[in-house]
């Protein structure tokens, strides 16, 4: 037995490479869904046109490979292949699943997102934030206002400590200092105001330079040096003045006073807070007017991928489970038409395994028990045959023994008249010899194996060189063949397919033209032919058709004539050998026909009315010219 797989597999990866390809989707999906909302929620936009051609690379390739396998199973139904139309229920079973299981959750997520853009609108964001701003800006104010008024109205000099760089010069004359009402005790014993962190004088140099000259207060807001002689409110350098304000007075004309003012801890932090929630309320902003398009994009980048591999493992399982089933029915379809070498290859670990292996069991015990019927079957027929060849040869034995013993009898008694009775005893003899000749003749045709020798032949050239001399020989009948394709091509053994031709013929005109005795009437009555219409005139109509059988295509030959038609106790003995209803035939015409056009891989039967005529058809395989060649 061959082992056959009866259809070749479309999938170009298998469920296993399509889960691991998912995976690997699964995995790009996060990292790139990570840098998608880290930029959008940073920027407020949609990402670049490179970042969305890279993104939409995989849901194209994904689309273009699901429309290939989807384009592959309307070609199986539209070609009728077998289990087409089950894998596309099939697949529809499938897409219904995860429309179930997708639908609800993008509704869902459609609304939830829409629930908290119409929150987030409710909050009046900007109030707050403008409010927030107003307020660290009248604090700001506040303290600028109080430290302006602090350098007016205090008198610092008393509580600053000269430089140990400038111990040499004499320092201003501190005496009766008291300690001021709402000052801090610092380290030093010196005592600053509420909000005073530190008091530095500078001293303008003969060169023009200011040097630091005493100090009050925390060394760690002491300036080094003297960036700007400005008075008032200078700039801030950050992070040197965080949460500080510094105030620049001019006591002397060579003096410069810089007196520190702390804003309070985490004023300058608390600040850039604020500014940061500016900005992240900005950005949701422009989410919110951008909110359709990044869902169309989220969707199309990330759900739409997930979707289709989903899609396309369904397709792919829908092949796989199919599969076994596709490979049975074509199995069974061969097997019904006879061929039962088929096995079917079952894959490893396949779920219909066990069915498969059952069948090939069957099919080989199918195989044993038509062995052993054919056998029996050749022999029952071979000895039908040899019955019927004897029961045929015997019958022409008896004549020629009767004329052969008339013979010798008139010989022995009347020797001078043996020459009256010698021609008509010889003629008889030689008749009936003659036909036990063609009887086995055409027994040896019928029982040798054939092998036609078979090439591509022009239909309508061979039945019209068939058909020419009956045509000539027999003008009461009308042959028309018209209606025979001029482009049909067919491989067939041309003096064997001219043989069934020549026979059909004879047969259809022997059913229109009467044996009958030289003095009986041209149209004479019979039990067959109650109103004496096969008076030899008729029409034999001979044409083609192109058919198609499953996945063959044929040509269809028929034969149909004008005679006395077939009757149904005849019907079924038609190709039985020895059957014959003609008086000189031997029975083996149509047996010999059936084998021949079976021997092209072709088929033969025939429908008949009685007293309306006969129409033989034949199915020949073919191919048809397209050029005319």
């Amino acid at each position: 037995m061959k082992t056959v797989r009866t259809r070749p597999k479309y999938a170009v990866i298998n469920v296993r490479g399509l889960v691991l390809i998912y995976v690997l989707l699964c995995v790009l999906t996060v990292l790139f869904s990570r840098f998608f909302f880290s930029e959008t929620l940073r920027d407020g936009r949609i990402p670049e046109s490179l970042h969305l051609i890279i993104f939409l690379t995989i849901p194209v390739a994904l689309l273009i490979f699901l429309a290939w396998s989807i384009l592959s199973l309307f070609r199986d139904i539209i070609a009728r292949r077998t289990g087409s139309k089950f894998k596309a229920r099939l697949l529809a079973y499938f897409i219904i699943t995860v429309a179930f299981a997708a639908v609800p959750v993008t509704i869902i997520t459609g609304i939830s997102i829409n629930e908290i853009l119409r929150f987030w609108q409710g909050i009046e964001t900007n109030k707050a934030v403008n409010a927030a701003k107003d307020f660290y800006m009248d604090a700001y104010s506040l303290h600028s206002e109080r430290l302006e008024t602090l350098v007016r109205e205090t008198d610092f000099s008393p509580l600053l400590v000269p430089d140990s760089e400038t111990a040499g010069i004499a320092p201003v004359d501190r005496s009766g200092s008291t300690q001021l009402p709402g000052s801090t005790s610092l380290p030093g014993s010196t005592q600053l105001p509420l909000g005073v962190v530190a008091v530095q004088d500078f001293k303008q140099q003969d060169d023009g330079t200011w040097r630091s000259w005493a100090f009050a207060g925390d060394e760690t807001r002491r300036l080094p040096n003297l960036s700007s002689s400005q008075l008032g409110i200078g700039s801030r350098e950050m992070p040197r003045d965080t949460d500080l304000i510094r105030y620049a007075a001019l006591p002397e004309r060579t003096l410069l006073r810089i007196v520190s003012y702390s804003l309070g801890d985490g004023f300058d932090a608390g600040v850039a807070a604020i500014e940061n929630e500016m900005n992240h309320f900005r950005i949701i902003e422009s989410i919110m007017d951008n909110m359709q398009p990044l869902l169309i994009f989220f969707y199309g980048i990330f759900f739409f991928p997930s979707l289709l591999m989903t899609l396309i493992i369904a397709i792919s399982f829908t092949r796989r489970v199919t599969q076994p089933i596709v490979e049975l029915t074509e199995a069974t379809r061969r097997v019904a038409e006879g061929d039962f070498s088929i096995q079917i290859l079952a894959r490893r670990g396949d779920e219909l395994g066990l069915l498969i292996r059952s069948f090939n069991a069957m099919v080989q015990d199918l195989e044993k028990s038509r062995a052993a019927l054919v056998k029996a079957e050749k022999i029952s027929i071979w000895q039908n045959m040899a019955q019927q060849l004897a029961h045929e040869i015997k019958n022409p034995l008896t004549p020629i023994k009767l004329s052969a013993e008339r013979v010798l009898r008139r010989w022995r008694n009347e020797p001078e008249r043996v020459g009256e009775i010698l021609e008509s005893s010889m003629l008889a003899i030689i008749q009936e010899t003659e036909g036990l000749s063609t009887l086995l003749t055409e027994f040896r045709t019928l029982s040798r194996p054939m092998e036609p020798s078979q090439s591509w032949t022009r239909l309508q050239e061979l039945i019209a060189e068939t058909v020419t001399p009956y045509g000539s020989s027999h003008p009461g009948i009308s042959f028309d063949i018209e209606h025979v394709g001029e482009d049909v091509l067919v491989k067939i053994d041309r003096h064997r397919i001219a043989q069934v031709l020549t026979n059909l013929i004879i047969n259809a005109i022997d059913a229109m033209t009467p044996r009958l005795p030289a003095e009986a009437p041209k149209s004479f009555p019979s039990e067959s032919d109650p109103e004496g219409r096969m008076d030899g005139k008729g029409l034999i109509e001979i044409r083609t058709d192109l058919v198609k059988k499953r996945e063959t295509r044929y040509c269809r030959l028929s034969i149909r004539d004008t005679g006395k038609g077939i009757t149904k106790q005849e019907s079924p003995f038609v190709f039985t050998p020895y059957f014959t209803t003609k008086e000189s035939g031997t029975g083996l015409g149509l047996p010999i026909v059936e084998r021949i056009v079976n021997d092209h891989g072709g088929a033969i039967w025939f429908n008949s009315a009685e007293g309306m005529g006969t129409t033989f058809f034949i199915d020949l395989p073919l191919e048809i010219s397209r050029d005319g060649e």
